[in-house]
């Protein structure tokens, strides 16, 4: 286990057996393949039946990483350095794609002519379960240090960095999904989220879309990630230690309490159904920002019933197709799911989904300048009640 999030202390965690948590089984059928250089694929089709046997016959060298993660112990957190990734794919032309399925004699990384949902591993990974720690770059034939540092200290990067594309339509978005392939996806992470947690140098699955050239996507095909972490990231780890602290005073989640809280305020609640709340949160930092929150308390995306997941395909989309109402031209967003991590504190954990955008009006957008970049202070230039109400307004087609 590695230190900043990961290491029990005696009286600060609490463990829960993921079985404790466990949800529906997923209806989606999954086929797995592998690609031309040992990575692994899977297919997620609705329906069972798909014949998925096309092979990868690509001449690709075996993938490697030079992926290392160092300790800041400043900031009291890791800190991934991945400079292989320099050389990944760069915004290909749409008929370049390696995201789209292999047609007419050109193979990517998809070897169907077809898909509904895809799985594979990153070939340009920031983590890798085949991470190798390279030479210490502070240590020369006439320097003598010792050999773990704990103010220099660096480990292999191990973990696991996965691509998640959503339709084959290469034109399409997630808001244009349809809510039964949003079903699919939701099985996919569901699926991914438990074998990612099962790896035992696995801490924290990370499941999240960049969306948009302003956010700094490299393919343009619609499709996501997921990445398995060799610790519990900075932001979840907060988390979990102001729900801790929280429920040490209080008896009570958090996040139940913040949630119960809102829709008391009801001035920014974007859309409810009977199973998920639909919120702009008090003290957002992004212009336009919203959480998806299940009602039910309930760690992470494999916790969810049968039921929950059917809703939350419709929520989900719901609010995607709402942002993309906003402004003229698609909006950029990143879309974060928190989770609980794989191990530990699994039962502070509260499951949502916190979708944002950086474009604080059409032709503007939100930089991280001095106070966000330099001090760690968000400077929100649009109230969360007025992005609120106009997320509510947005039209839906």
């Amino acid at each position: 286990m590695i230190r900043g999030g990961g290491i029990p202390r005696c009286g600060m965690l609490v463990t829960v057996q993921a079985d404790e948590w466990r949800g529906t089984p997923v209806t989606a059928t999954k086929t797995e393949a592998r690609l031309a250089d040992g990575r692994a694929l899977y297919y997620y089709d609705a329906e069972p039946g798909t014949d998925r046997d096309a092979k990868d016959t690509r001449d690709l060298p075996e993938t490697t990483t030079n992926s290392e993660i160092r300790w800041d112990p400043l900031l009291d957190q890791w800190v991934v350095i991945a400079s292989h990734r320099q050389g990944r794919t760069f915004l290909p032309p749409a008929d370049q794609c390696p995201l789209d399925p292999s047609r007419d004699g050109r193979q990517t990384e998809i070897p169907a002519e077809d898909y509904e949902v895809v799985v594979f591993e990153n070939r340009f990974p920031s983590l890798s379960t085949g991470a190798v720690l390279g030479p210490d770059p502070d240590r020369h034939a006439h320097q003598r240090r010792p050999d773990d540092d704990p103010l220099l200290t660096r480990r292999a990067g191990v973990g696991r960095c996965e691509v998640v594309c959503f339709t084959s339509d290469h034109s399409a978005s997630f808001s244009s999904l349809s809510r039964q392939r949003v079903e699919t996806v939701i099985d996919a992470w569901v699926d991914r989220t438990e074998q990612l947690n099962a790896l035992p140098e696995v801490e924290q699955v990370f499941v999240f879309e960049n969306r948009g050239e302003e956010i700094g996507v490299t393919l343009s095909h619609p499709h996501g990630q997921i990445y398995a972490y060799p610790f519990v990231p900075p932001r979840m780890r907060r988390q979990n230690e102001s729900t801790r602290r929280y429920r040490d005073r209080t008896g009570e989640c958090l996040h139940c309490a913040l949630l119960a809280a809102e829709r008391s305020a009801g001035v920014r609640i974007v859309r409810e159904t009977d199973l998920f709340t639909v919120v702009v949160p008090h003290a957002a930092r992004w212009p336009y920002e919203a959480h998806v929150y299940p009602r039910r308390h309930t760690p992470d995306l494999p916790s969810l019933t049968a039921e929950e997941r059917t809703d939350l395909a419709g929520v989900y989309l719901d609010l995607l197709r709402r942002f993309d109402s906003l402004f003229p031209t698609p909006t950029p967003y990143i879309a974060a799911w928190m989770q609980a991590p794989a191990r530990h504190d699994r039962d502070l954990a509260h499951l949502n989904a916190q979708v944002f955008s950086i474009r604080r009006a059409a032709g503007k957008l939100k930089y991280l300048a001095g106070s966000e970049s330099g001090a760690g202070v968000w400077v929100n230039d649009i109230s969360p009640e007025r992005a609120a109400a106009e997320l509510r307004d947005a039209p839906i087609a």
